[in-house]
């Protein structure tokens, strides 16, 4: 319930997918949930970023597959004009690297087409009030693929860094926590931010969660008192 006592506005969701059965299909499932509602169709990436720009959907159910643009293209296109708009992926591709490669561009969530229909819906209701949390319905064999190609990529300075960037540390903070200089730490994390393909410490933190490099719920290190 809202401030007002009344109940919140239904999470409104743009369905991205160049089957119109399939598109048919889920917006009859999501119909028979109260607080989802289906706001938009599109069967191009094109189309998508045009009503996410002109209507700011909650949600966007994409496909990986649609014609026109790839889908990170799509995904970075939709988030200049929508930022507030979570994506949430469905494909047929249990493939590590195109899981890595929408994560890294901002999807928050990456379900396989033979997800459940409980698993979609609570996907679809968290993404939109849980903006930390990235939600997988993958293998095992590519969820491990994903989280070792993430430790691959940052160095163990690096993912101590993000750790604390995580927790909010500032820049001086970390240098007293880590007893490097400030400039160091400046250093490392123009490296992530390069690395991860980041454009901000919250980004490169979203980013290195996705990664399974830092956990959202377990602070790595203890903050500094003072």
């Amino acid at each position: 319930m809202t401030s007002s006592g009344q109940p919140p506005a239904p999470t409104r969701i743009l369905l991205v997918d160049d089957h119109a059965l399939f598109r048919h299909g889920l917006r009859e499932l999501l119909s028979m949930e109260p607080d989802l509602t289906v706001a938009g169709e599109a069967s191009t990436g094109a189309e998508a970023v045009a009503f996410a720009a002109a209507h700011r959907p909650d949600v966007m159910l994409l496909d990986v597959g649609i014609p026109g643009d790839h889908a990170a293209t799509t995904i970075a296109r939709t988030l200049a004009t929508a930022p507030a708009t979570r994506i949430v992926i469905l494909s047929m591709f249990d493939e590590p690297t195109v899981v890595r490669e929408l994560l890294g561009a901002g999807a928050r969530a990456y379900l396989l087409k033979s997800v459940t229909r409980d698993d979609l819906v609570a996907t679809l209701r968290s993404v939109r009030t849980d903006a930390g949390r990235i939600m997988l319905s993958i293998s095992r064999e590519s969820f491990e693929q994903v989280s070792d190609a993430g430790a691959r990529i940052l160095s163990d300075r690096e993912v101590e860094i993000v750790s604390l960037v995580a927790q909010a540390y500032s820049n001086s903070q970390i240098a007293r926590r880590l007893d490097i200089t400030e400039g160091t730490v400046k250093r490392h994390l123009r490296n992530v931010f390069t690395k991860l393909g980041a454009v901000s410490r919250i980004d490169a933190v979203n980013k290195a969660i996705a990664m399974n490099l830092v956990s959202p719920e377990k602070p790595a290190v203890p903050r500094p008192r003072g």
